[in-house]
This record gives C-alpha cells, sequence and structure tokens, in this order.
C-alpha cells in the first residue's frame, strides 16, 4: 500500500469547534497506516466468536441463506450474501490493487529494474517453495486443488505489523515488502485466472474483450473522467462474472486502462494557481470575506479545478478507494469468510493433509522462499539489499510473508467448494498467519542496522522517473 505523507492544509492550526474535537481522534485513527489491519483483525476475530456462539445459526442464515438480487432489464443475478461481497465488493478490492501495481510498475519501485529485481525474486521464490510444501503433503488427493493458498501474503497485515515496530524497522525494508506483496498479488490473480476458473462461456468472454477494448480506446483518446471506465467496468464485471471468469479479474483489467497521465503538466498547474492565489488575496484585501465574494469564490474552484487536472486519473481514484477498501471492504469480507466453527473434530482437520500443507507452507515455506530468492540474487549480482537492512531482517520480513490471510482465504473459497475442506483451510490460515506474524515480530525486534552489524548494502541511485509516465494500455 502507498505510504502515509503528511501534507499541511489550510484547516489546520485554525481553532476546532466542539464537533471536530469529537472526530479528531478517530481521524488520526484512520490515517494510521495500521488501522486497516486493526479493524480486519477485529472482524476475523469477531466472525470467529460469532461462528461459535449461541447466535452461529444467525451467522450462517446472514451470509450464506440471504439471497440478493438485482434486475436490470433482461439481466437477472441473484446470488446468497457472502457471493455478492466475495464476488462484486472485492472486485473493487482487486481494482485497487491492479491501480498500485501499475502505479508500482510505471513510478514506484518495480520501475526500475535494479530496485525491482529483489522484491520480484523474493516474491517468486515466496509463491513456488509454499506450493511445492503443500503439494507434496497433498499429492494424489483431492485436496490438492488447495495449492495456491499458501502462495499468498497479506498486505494490510503485514505492513500493519512493520508500523507497530515504528523506527526499530529500517523505511527500505517497509518499501521492499510493499513490493514484494504487490508482485505476489500479481502472481496470485494470475493464478486465479489460469487455475480457479472451471468452465468458459466463449460468448460472454469475447463480451468482456470487448468491453476491455473499449476500455483501451477510452485511454488512448486521452478520456480523464473516471465515470466512462467506471461504467464499461460494470460492464466488464458482468460479462466475466456470466464468462466463467472469475469476475474479480475485471478490476484487474479495468485498473489497467485507467489514465496515469495528468490533463495538465506542472508549470501550467503552477502558473494557473498563482493567478487564481493572486486574485483571491487581491480581492480578500478590499474586506470581502470568501462566503460574499464571487470573485474568490470563482479562484477557489479554479484551484480546485487545476487540482484535479494536475492529478492522473489513476492517483485519483486509487486515493478515493483506498479508505472504502481498508475501512468496509475488507472488514466485510473478513467477516463474512473468517466465521471458523471450532467443533469436535477440529484436532484431527487441523492435523489433516489441508490444514498441514497450508500451515507449513505459509509459516515455513515463505520465509524459506523469499530468504532463499533473495540470496540466489544477490549472489548472481542482479539484487542488493535494501539500505540499512541484514540477512536478519530479510528473515524477518520472510516471516512476515507468511500473513496470508486476506488473498488466502480468498483463494480457499475457489479452491474448496465443500464446507469441511474449506473449514480446514481456514483453520490452516488463521494458525500460519498468527505464527508468521508472531515469529516476524520477534525477529525483527531483534534485528541490528546494516551499520551496526557490518552487513547490508545498498541500492543504486536511479534516474529520476518520467514526470508524467505513459499508461500501459497507451
Amino acid at each position: 500500500m502507498s505510504h502515509d505523507v503528511h501534507v499541511p492544509n489550510a484547516a489546520e492550526g485554525t481553532d476546532l469547534v466542539p464537533a471536530e474535537r469529537l472526530v479528531r481522534p478517530i481521524q488520526r485513527f484512520m490515517r494510521m497506516s495500521i488501522a486497516g489491519g486493526v479493524l480486519l483483525l477485529g472482524c476475523a476475530v469477531l466472525a470467529i466468536i460469532w461462528a461459535n456462539s449461541g447466535f452461529a445459526d444467525l451467522y450462517h442464515t446472514i451470509f450464506h441463506g440471504t439471497d440478493l438480487e438485482v434486475v436490470f432489464g433482461q439481466i437477472h443475478i441473484s446470488h446468497h450474501l457472502i457471493h455478492w461481497i466475495n464476488d462484486a465488493l472485492m472486485a473493487i478490492f482487486f481494482l485497487l490493487v491492479g491501480l498500485e501495481i501499475k502505479r508500482e510498475m510505471l513510478v514506484g519501485e518495480l520501475a526500475s529494474p535494479k530496485k525491482a529485481a529483489l522484491p520480484i525474486a523474493a516474491a517468486i521464490g515466496g509463491m513456488v517453495v509454499p506450493a511445492l510444501i503443500y503439494a507434496a503433503i497433498n499429492l494424489g488427493q483431492p485436496s490438492m486443488r488447495g495449492w495456491g493458498v499458501p502462495m499468498a501474503t497479506d498486505i494490510a497485515f503485514a505492513l500493519g505489523v512493520l508500523a507497530l515496530l515504528g523506527s526499530r524497522v529500517p523505511i527500505a525494508l517497509k518499501v521492499f515488502l510493499t513490493s514484494l506483496a504487490i508482485v505476489d498479488d500479481l502472481g496470485a490473480l494470475v493464478v486465479i485466472a489460469l487455475f480457479y476458473t472451471d468452465e468458459i462461456a466463449t460468448a460472454y468472454l469475447m463480451y468482456g474483450a470487448c468491453a476491455v477494448g473499449v476500455l483501451v480506446l477510452f485511454n488512448m483518446f486521452k478520456v480523464r473522467s473516471p465515470i466512462p471506465y467506471l461504467l464499461v467496468g460494470v460492464g466488464l464485471w458482468y460479462f466475466l462474472l456470466e464468462s466463467g471468469v472469475h469476475s474479480t479479474i475485471a478490476g484487474v483489467l479495468l485498473a489497467m486502462t485507467i489514465p496515469a497521465t495528468a490533463r495538465v503538466d506542472s508549470q501550467r498547474f503552477s502558473s494557473a494557481t498563482s493567478d487564481a492565489l493572486d486574485t483571491f488575496d487581491h480581492h480578500g484585501k478590499l474586506g470581502h470575506c470568501v462566503r460574499t465574494n464571487s470573485t474568490q469564490r470563482a479562484a477557489v474552484q479554479s484551484i480546485a479545478s487545476s487540482c484535479s487536472h494536475v492529478t492522473p486519473p489513476l492517483h485519483r481514484i486509487e486515493f478515493a478507494l483506498h479508505g472504502w477498501v481498508a475501512f468496509l471492504i475488507l472488514p466485510v469480507f473478513a467477516l463474512a469468510n473468517a466465521g471458523l466453527h471450532i467443533g469436535e473434530g477440529a484436532g484431527a482437520a487441523l492435523v489433516g493433509s489441508t490444514s498441514l500443507g497450508i500451515i507449513l507452507g505459509l509459516s515455513i515455506g515463505k520465509p524459506l522462499g523469499i530468504f532463499g530468492a533473495c540470496w540466489i540474487a544477490t549472489k548472481l549480482g542482479i539484487a542488493t539489499l535494501p539500505t540499512g537492512t541484514t540477512w536478519k531482517h530479510i528473515v524477518g520480513v520472510g516471516m512476515l510473508g507468511g500473513i496470508g490471510f486476506t488473498m488466502a482465504l480468498f483463494i480457499g473459497t475457489l479452491a474448496f467448494p465443500t464446507a469441511a475442506g474449506l473449514e480446514a483451510a481456514k483453520m490452516g490460515i488463521l494458525l500460519a498467519s498468527l505464527i508468521s506474524a508472531v515469529g516476524g515480530t520477534l525477529i525483527l525486534l531483534t534485528c541490528k542496522s546494516a551499520e551496526a552489524s557490518g552487513e547490508g548494502t545498498q541500492f543504486d541511485d536511479e534516474d529520476q522517473q518520467d514526470d508524467q509516465p505513459q499508461s500501459l494500455a497507451a
């Protein structure tokens, strides 16, 4: 996820009215990078408690027994509530993931081959080794279908743990984990599209391809308003839903076509904003206030319009979605999917091949794969460790990579159609994520800086990226 950067605004430093004093602590909490992870964890715990309480039937009735229908002309869609959450709400989550992947590939850590080499290698190692461990344990069994579950890393939880550690963790390590998790998400999307699609309805798939073509044309003709993209994106989601390809892939395809260039350049923005500010200041000296001065109001609107034009649609949509995803979509997903019922057979399920494969894949395979891939990449000379980090930091981050909560649960719902298989998968995911979070935290708490230990190397400085990168769809 993107890093929090505080930019002062005009409202800061003013006296707060009582209502503002009341909501200010909540606003500060929501700005914290850890807040989304805390809420996600809270909803997961609530789901487990609810599913094992006297109200367990209500839990299953709400999420698995409630049908919602959408009728639009000849289109009629009817699914259980949990399917709407997993297929529709999560498509918005995947749209945000796609926007972050595209941004990182254009102007972020994945834009430079030298900087991208290490997180890409780490992500590949962190996907392959867990999948192989799971496959070795489940070879020849029906549960083999779940090999993709331990490949996933939950970026919100992993970065939340790093945020808790504060200054004990080098900034470069947080950037490395973010880039690693984004590449990991991309790998998970490929796995979902290729291996967890059962039957294909060719006609709807062709309709989906036409929708993607329209989105690409919007990009080519420099359509900057998000509305046309989102409207066609809804159609793309429906076509993929009916085609058999998992509908959440629509979010990623839509993200790849969102323009990453601004309508105006920084020089024009600076000039127009400066003129508008001069106009605002001049009329303010005449003794008028904004409420009664139409010229000042027009100047403010001009500045707001300029801000919109200088910010690429990709960044505007990404910024707008972050709060909804972190504080609504992912918590609702966790509440609906983490409700693991712990019955009499829980112990047997825990040592079964499904749970065991996931636990060993996430808690052992992830750190082993990430560390091993990083070690090979540095020995081959294609990458170096992030600034201020040591190999022990990489081991700790590798452990945090085993927190597979959100994406692992999502793949689990696709891999295990039976209730028993899904419950075993949930048990493995939750236990492995807990082991990985505690283990990674303990390791990172004992880490010293690269300067103190005499290890670590630095990334080479790269040339600055173009201020206005071209869209991948262009």
